[in-house]
Formats: C-alpha cells, structure tokens, sequence
C-alpha cells in the first residue's frame, strides 16, 4: 500500500540554528537566511494546510527540551506558521495520556529535535503515541520531520553509537531498532562535519541490503511514496550502497581489527537531486550531460 506521508530527515545544525544567540534579532537577516529558503519553510510547503498547518514539536530526545521547543515555535513564526505548539513527553506513560494523542491526532505535521535518539526509541517505541504515528504517516496527509536525532531514529534500523576515528573496526557501530517509518536504509546525521562515513560503511557491509544515508547539516531529504527521496537544504547527502560488494573480511576478523570492503558503492547528493529506494537509481539535477 502506498505511503500517504511525507517523512524529511534532517541532518542537524538546524536543532536551534541561530535563534539561541543573544544578538539574535539585531542579526535578523543573516539568521533567517537558511529557515526562509531551506528546510524549515520546506517543511510548512509540503504541509496540507502549508501556514495554516498544525504543528507539533516533541523534544523527548533532548535533554534541554524546555530551551529547544520554544526555539522552534519562533523558528516557524518567523516563517509566518503560527499554529505550532509543544508535546514535552519525557516519560512512557505520558505517551498514552489521552490529551497528548488527541493533540497528535490534531496536527499536520511533528517535528522531533535532536539529542540521543535511543532515548526518543526507548521512551517512544511501542507506545499508543508511536503507534499513532506510524498510523498517521501511512494513512494520512501527514509529515514526520525529524533533525539530527529524530533523523536517525526514523528508520527501522538505528545507529545510536559508535565513535568517527574508529568506526571501520569491528564491533565499534552498535545498532538497534528504530521508529520504523522506512525500512531497508539506515540513516546517520552531522555527517560531513563529524566525519561518519565509516560508521556507515559497517551498518551496510554487515547487511547489504540495507541503504546507508549520510546527511550533512543544514541537510536533509524529503522522502514521498515510501521510496522517493529529494535532497533539500544546503549541504551534501551521502548514499552507501552495499548490493554490489564483492568480498569483506567482516566475519573472519576479531573485535576492533579493522574491516575491507570490495566494491562499495558511493553516491553524493545535494540539492534537488533525487534517488529512488525502489531501483536504486539516482538523477543528478544540474547534471552536465543534460542537453
């Protein structure tokens, strides 16, 4: 059945942007150069109601949520969204009150900041509000925007740990389950600045079939039908596909020894750029050979 939802993944950087500085209304500008043209005005374009759309913010992975959602309310008044509130869910059991799933019913779009995404899944998975969700993306005009931590946790497999320096030795990526909104891909965030094209490399040698997406800051994809993805945002989007390797030594090296691939594919996206999860194929926008 085809996914009625969109779901845009976010890289990071745009968790509180540049409406946490002091000075921030003397710059006023500068600081609304990326939400007015990126990501954030995507987000309220692709909306049912675009302005008028209902907006939640849950901040349950960030360990300072009383600073971030308030952050993003301004964020998205400044972009003319007014209709935008707060779902502070810091316990399971407050994911079944009542009034919190009548205010998710409400809205049109979620946006789930960044922190520790194993504490969005471990607080989040399997609850009534979770399995709203789920509901709402695949039946619904809805769309699931995640940053930094929301983007990790969007797919059903998620990297929740694992250093940069040593991440193409053996057993240093640790995986678990994630919200499970899209299937077959595992996605890392902070990707070009934090240098984590390793930790994707072992998520997709130890299972090929799983695509490895590496977004960078100030970036993102907007991902419709369930497979369409379109680069959004400033910066890069990096595509690990495993389906060609050739030959590894994962299974044959200790813990901590370092791992070789053969025949790794690597694709790199920026904006308006488009991939689809269904043949793998990816169109370049602005490509060169294009007459």
């Amino acid at each position: 059945m085809e996914v009625k939802g969109k779901l845009i993944v976010i890289g990071g950087a745009v968790d509180k942007g540049s409406f946490t500085e002091a000075d921030y209304n003397l710059n006023l500008v500068h600081n609304l150069n990326f939400f007015e043209t990126g990501i954030l005005k995507r987000i309220i374009d692709e909306s049912k109601h675009k302005e008028k759309s209902r907006i939640e913010i849950i901040t349950t992975a960030s360990h300072i949520p009383k600073e971030v959602g308030p952050e993003y309310v301004k964020a998205f008044h400044h972009l003319n969204a007014e209709n935008v509130g707060v779902i502070y869910l810091a316990k399971r059991e407050q994911a079944s009150d009542p009034e919190v799933l009548d205010l998710l019913k409400a809205a049109d779009i979620v946006v789930f900041t960044g922190g520790d995404q194993l504490r969005l899944t471990s607080i989040l998975g399997g609850t009534p509000f979770h399995n709203m969700l789920l509901d709402k993306y695949q039946n619904e005009e809805f769309i699931y925007a995640g940053t930094s931590a929301g983007a990790a946790a969007a797919s059903n497999a998620m990297i929740y740990q694992g250093s940069s320096q040593e991440a193409l030795l053996k057993g240093e990526v640790k995986i678990t389950s994630g919200l499970g909104f899209i299937n077959d891909v595992i996605i890392d965030t902070h990707f070009v600045q934090r240098g984590r094209i390793g930790r994707l490399f072992q998520a997709v040698v130890g299972n090929p079939k799983v695509l490895g997406i590496g977004l960078g800051e100030d970036t993102g994809l907007l991902i419709t039908e369930g497979h369409k993805m379109e680069a959004i945002g400033s910066g890069l989007v990096i595509i690990v596909d495993g389906l060609q390797i050739k030959d590894t030594n994962l299974t044959t090296v200790e813990l901590g020894q370092p791992i070789s691939i053969k025949n790794m594919i690597v694709h790199v996206m920026s904006q308006y750029d488009t991939y689809n999860l269904k043949n793998h194929d990816l169109v370049i926008h602005s490509s060169q050979y294009i007459e």
